[in-house]
């Protein structure tokens, strides 16, 4: 009967990683669409900008950016290691392949990167617990993915402040649903890959 039980968690972790896996590779195309489609400000051979606090707007795709620094902390958490690593390049080709071509560079080397640090700073910090870890990691990734990609797309970090803030928006926005995963997998025994 634990057995049976240890094995419908086992197969509960997997199905549940390989949900966050394809939610995370989703953030992609879907905010390289964001960036292109959707503001209240679209700037001609530029990005379309939308409001994230008061005198501070940044492009629009930023705010699936950052759900996507916390998606990856939960595919590693389920899945592991390896497939967290495997979600840094099934994304980085996504976004070469879906990104608008003047921010094909940009884009991809903003996201392996910053996808990269957050693995690297949430491995570490994951045992201090999944709330911490995520938002430590997610902070450091979100400053990374802004810095790089306004540097390479645009040559200027005018968008900077509103890139961090929303960015930290999502990840803050998370911290409840992070919250209720952790409590959950303790009550039923679900622990991290």
């Amino acid at each position: 009967m634990a057995s049976e039980y240890a094995d419908g968690l086992d197969a509960r972790r997997r199905s549940e990683g390989a949900v966050l896996f394809f939610a995370f590779a989703a953030c992609v195309p879907l905010a390289n669409w964001l960036i292109d489609n959707v503001g209240v400000i679209c700037v001609a051979q530029g990005p379309c900008l939308i409001p994230v606090a008061p005198g501070l707007i940044a492009p629009s795709g930023v705010l699936v950016a950052g759900l996507a620094l916390v998606l990856r902390d939960l595919v590693q958490r389920r899945l592991g290691l390896v497939w967290s690593a495997i979600a840094i390049v099934v994304g980085s080709a996504l976004s070469a392949t879906f990104a608008p071509p003047s921010l094909v560079i940009a884009s991809t080397v903003a996201f392996a990167l910053s996808e990269t640090v957050d693995l690297a700073v949430y491995t570490p910090l994951q045992k201090k617990g999944l709330v911490k870890a995520a938002f430590a990691s997610s902070l450091v990734g979100l400053v990374v993915d802004s810095v790089v990609f306004l540097s390479l797309a645009f040559g200027s970090l005018q968008f900077l402040p509103g890139q961090v803030v929303a960015k930290l928006w999502m990840v803050l926005l998370t911290l409840p649903a992070l919250q209720w995963l952790r409590d959950r997998d303790r009550r039923i025994g679900l622990w991290p890959a």
